[in-house]
């Protein structure tokens, strides 16, 4: 049965149990994914916004992929470029707002730097300026907090079920508000993986990103799941269920 798009389930994200799940499903190909994640990221990265829509639904490609037992191949990664108008629209969509709230912020944050700075060579800092910084540093992280949070599934819908780049955006935003709770606990336990990362000599940070990615693709199938069946609460997958 083909699932309709635009039913969800609704309170199934357990933030713990996605992490495992995600381990589970490419743990046994996680270099492969490694391989697939730090190229994804840095081609994305290459031209910002109009290259990472696509390489982000590639990499989500190839984790369904996985999820359905199909072999991955690193070529798959690159078939994310059949949704590149859809990629770039939500890539766009998401981008936008946060351009535009961190640049007023930085303007007010320089505003308030120049009227506050010393005019005294030697003269100390005021408190009130770093009071400022760690202000606007915390907004910042807010900010991308949210919009990672409400536009968490766009790119999985867009390869899975066919969406458009502003219909995709649309609906990830409804289906987050009503799994808000866990998808935050779950942003936040991967960033703080990914802050242990960083403290391992940084490189870490990169060994837990095709975690994170398999983790986000075990919420997504929780919330919209591939059968199509949304009446009831996301039942646990049987051990093993993630081999190829």
């Amino acid at each position: 049965m083909n699932p309709n798009p635009m039913e969800f389930r609704r309170g199934v994200i357990s933030p713990m149990e996605c992490v495992k799940e995600g381990w589970q499903l490419i743990k046994d190909q996680y270099w492969l994914f490694l391989g697939l994640t730090l190229v994804a990221m840095l081609v994305g990265g290459a031209v910002p916004v109009v290259l990472i829509g696509a390489m982000t639904c590639g990499l989500y490609l190839c984790l369904f992929a996985k999820m359905r037992g199909e072999p991955v191949e690193f070529a798959m990664l690159f078939k994310g470029f059949d949704y590149f108008v859809q990629g770039l629209v939500a890539a766009a969509i998401q981008t936008l707002p946060i351009i535009l709230i961190m640049a007023v912020g930085q303007v007010i944050f320089v505003a308030f730097t120049m009227i506050i700075m010393p005019t005294r060579r030697g003269e100390a800092m005021p408190a009130v300026f770093f009071v400022g910084l760690a202000i606007f540093i915390l907004f910042a992280m807010i900010v991308s907090l949210v919009i990672h949070s409400l536009f968490l599934f766009a790119y999985p819908l867009i390869v899975d079920r066919k969406l458009s780049g502003l219909d995709a955006i649309k609906l990830s935003y409804r289906a987050a508000l009503q799994n808000l709770s866990g998808i935050v606990g779950l942003i936040l336990l991967l960033a703080g993986m990914g802050i242990l990362g960083v403290l391992a000599c940084y490189v870490g940070v990169f060994f837990v990103m095709p975690i994170s990615f398999a983790a986000y693709a075990v919420a997504y199938r929780r919330v919209f799941p591939e059968n199509g069946s949304v009446g009831g609460p996301a039942p646990p997958p049987p051990p093993g269920s993630w081999a190829a």
